[in-house]
């Protein structure tokens, strides 16, 4: 669905520009610890981002299910919330912030279990 490749999309460019962020603007201003939780947020962003463009191109037409296009908004909140969470916490230091982080995971998990449901049923 069209939805899906816009997400996919605009979160590849985020994770884009807020990598680079945080490997040149960010350096000399977080510690190295905040710096690899900062990373992780990135790297999930981007996995997350490519899932959602692979998530855009097999619905539309390899398999036709709604609960693709629920998958790829499970993903997008566990984008929000666990790569979001990891980038506030990274340059805030607000450590209550990690306790978003697990639902943002538990979103990744039902996301994915969805797609696996979505291909099963064919």
């Amino acid at each position: 669905m069209q939805t899906l490749l816009l997400l996919g999309s605009l979160n590849m460019l985020i994770s884009v520009i807020l990598g680079a962020f945080g490997a040149h603007a960010l350096k000399k201003k977080i510690s190295a610890e905040m710096s690899a939780v900062y990373q992780t947020g990135v790297q999930y962003q981007i996995a997350h981002g490519l899932a959602l463009l692979g998530l855009g191109i097999i619905s539309n037409g390899i398999v036709k299910s709604q609960l693709i296009y629920t998958a790829g908004w499970f993903l997008f909140a566990g984008i929000i919330l666990f790569s979001g969470s990891l980038y506030v916490l990274s340059t805030t230091g607000i450590k209550k912030l990690g306790a978003i982080t697990p639902i943002g995971g538990l979103a990744f998990i039902v996301g994915w279990l969805l797609l696996i449901v979505a291909i099963v049923q064919g």
